[in-house]
């Protein structure tokens, strides 16, 4: 599963996950992506979960590129425990995701079979995603400015 190396903090506040995604919100190196509609937290195996569902069903041809990286850790008390005694330990890594951010991509696969693969993607994820292409959100980019 996904996690960093190493950081620079072990534990970290939990944040806010209010407004758009201002980076990671264009299909860079495939033609198809995998785009938020909603904030979350996606955990890094839920991330592995998805990548395994895409390239089971491209049958490994093409490419999947995984756009998000969970580098932010989330901490959790054990059960039946008493408040206070300081912060949790560990229990998983997270990627924090906006909406508009373009969280997989596709390439090099025909396009029923990129969004039959995202489609089953998107059923391991815990929000609400939409399928674009390339030329899609190049269209909104532009009509944004």
């Amino acid at each position: 599963m996904l996690m960093p190396k190493r950081v620079k903090r072990r534990k970290q506040f939990r944040g806010t996950m209010a407004g758009k995604a201002l980076r990671g919100n264009k299909i860079t190196n495939g033609e198809y992506g995998l785009v938020a509609m909603e904030p979350a937290w996606i955990k890094s195996n839920q991330i592995e979960a998805a990548r395994i569902a895409m390239t089971r069903y491209m049958k490994r041809s093409g490419k999947v590129f995984i756009k998000i990286f969970p580098d932010k850790p989330v901490t959790a008390k054990p059960a039946e425990t008493r408040m206070g005694s300081g912060k949790g330990s560990l229990e998983y890594w997270v990627a924090v995701v906006k909406p508009g951010r373009v969280m997989f991509e596709i390439s090099g696969v025909s396009e029923e079979v990129a969004r039959e693969a995202l489609r089953l993607a998107m059923h391991k994820l815990p929000l609400k995603c939409k399928i674009a292409t390339k030329a899609e959100l190049e269209e909104v980019a532009g009509s944004e400015n």
